[in-house]
């Protein structure tokens, strides 16, 4: 068998050492193509991030993510050559993905168009692991077996690269070997239906057709997203935990989130934002506070508007390594959160959010319009964001802070419209392709105060979120 992988091996070498010979650096041949395929990577990967791409080839989809680290793996002397004059700015190694001689961690693995061309996808995903850390995302896409008729037409006429046998190995296929090599799929789609640059039909096809049933599975490619599987947070000591509690009108509710919120992990901090009540809450708090002298508390009094702001401010001036939301109302218990601490410090997701849909809830915890409309934008937004989304409002969400400063600093990708700040957290979480893990708890009913959801009008600006996730997520 190693004899006949080394035959394998050798042939595909010899192959792309001759591709390079013939056309150089020419993109003439699906040059839109890879045109294409560079604009979804860019957006999936931030600039600035350590990337390595396994089979590189000339470097150009390397280059085009700006990486504060960039190194390209490629076996064809001729590529890795032209690369590396290319790109200097850049590390290219000539090596086999089967047997990789780097170190390190890196943010983002690529292997783009290559694992059709492998001899042993399982064994090229293992070699992986040594070079990820417990957030690294393996991106891969490959072709479609659909198109393998068209792609040998084009080939024939020289308008592709042109290859030697393929694996043709389906999304389920990867999403197997991956799991093999202790890979999780975070989530998987389909892209470009329309390979050449045709105005008005191709971003037609290749931004809308291809997202939508059934002209999905006519794409061309298909993209995987995973993460390593068992790496959980052995590096980091005990976490610090911050509770961040949006509070606007919740004076009757202090006392008891002093008394029932537990401590987790290497200590839990309470961030309390109180937001223009018309009740007594900042004073309550105040005094709470020097009633337990043993927890650590944190009070800041908003300056702008909406529980999305809050939570943006306690965010920023909360000391933990975990961040969580608890809303001051209790409809959400607090008991609860050790659950949210261990699902995401055992890493089986990285933003963890509550979900109220699952469990019966108490007879006034929510009205009937309320619990249709969330499940309806529950179902819209999952289709939208290609992950499953139970419950887009529910208040208790947990994730840890790095990815919260990641989040932060690539805001204005989505802008600053979502008031709820629950949309802000969901849709950056996307944007950085976590894992988001649903946790069911029991909601109940509110025992002080009134409600500040407005339902008609925050409907409306749910409508516009999804707009916005439309827009900048599905049809991009």
């Amino acid at each position: 068998m190693d004899i006949e992988k080394a035959a394998y091996t050798e042939s595909r070498r010899l192959h792309w050492d001759s591709v390079w010979n013939k056309m150089g650096t020419d993109r003439k041949w699906g040059g839109f193509y890879h045109t294409r395929v560079e604009q979804i990577f860019q957006g999936l990967v931030l600039p600035g991030q350590r990337v390595i791409e396994i089979g590189c080839s000339y470097g150009d989809l390397l280059a085009a993510l700006k990486p504060s680290v960039g190194v390209g793996v490629d076996f064809s002397q001729g590529m890795i050559r032209a690369a590396a004059a290319r790109y200097p700015e850049l590390h290219f190694v000539l090596a086999d993905g089967h047997e990789l001689p780097v170190k390190g961690p890196f943010d983002v693995i690529i292997l783009s168009d290559l694992v059709n061309d492998l001899w042993d996808v399982q064994e090229a995903f293992g070699q992986l692991r040594a070079i990820s850390h417990r957030h690294t995302r393996v991106i891969v896409n490959s072709y479609s077996r659909l198109w393998e008729l068209p792609l040998a037409a084009t080939e024939s006429l020289k308008l592709a690269r042109p290859t030697l046998n393929q694996n043709w190995l389906t999304v389920d296929d990867i999403t197997q070997l991956l799991k093999l090599a202790d890979f999780q799929v975070v989530r998987h789609w389909s892209e470009i239906l329309c390979p050449i640059d045709i105005p008005v039909v191709q971003p037609f096809c290749n931004r809308f057709l291809v997202k939508i049933w059934p002209f999905r599975f006519l794409a061309l490619t298909n993209f995987v997203i995973a993460r390593p599987n068992g790496l959980a947070e052995s590096d980091i000591e005990q976490p610090l935990v911050s509770v961040i509690v949006p509070a606007r009108n919740e004076a009757g509710n202090i006392a008891e989130i002093f008394e029932r919120v537990p401590e987790m992990g290497r200590g839990t901090e309470l961030v309390f934002v109180e937001g223009h009540s018309k009740d007594d809450t900042f004073a309550t708090i105040e005094k709470t506070i020097a009633t337990y002298p043993h927890r650590r508390c944190k009070l800041f009094r908003q300056t702008g508007e909406g529980k999305g702001d809050a939570v943006r401010l306690g965010f920023t001036e909360a000391a933990g390594d975990i961040l969580m939301i608890l809303d001051a109302d209790l409809t959400v218990p607090p008991e609860d959160l050790p659950r949210f601490y261990d699902a995401l410090v055992s890493s089986k997701g990285e933003f963890v959010n509550g979900v109220r849909l699952v469990y019966p809830m108490q007879d006034e915890a929510m009205r009937f319009f309320n619990l249709v409309g969330n499940k309806l934008f529950s179902l819209g937004f999952s289709w939208l964001l290609g992950q499953p989304i139970k419950d887009t409002l529910c208040g208790t969400k947990v994730l840890w802070a790095e990815h919260y400063k990641m989040i932060a600093e690539n805001r204005s990708y989505f802008g600053t419209l979502d008031p709820f700040g629950d949309f802000d957290l969901i849709l950056g979480a996307v944007k950085l392709n976590l894992a988001i893990l649903d946790l069911p708890v029991r909601y109940r009913n509110r025992r002080y105060g009134d409600t500040n959801i407005r339902r008609w009008m925050h409907g409306l600006l749910l409508l516009r979120m999804a707009a916005i996730a439309a827009l900048r997520i599905k049809f991009v």
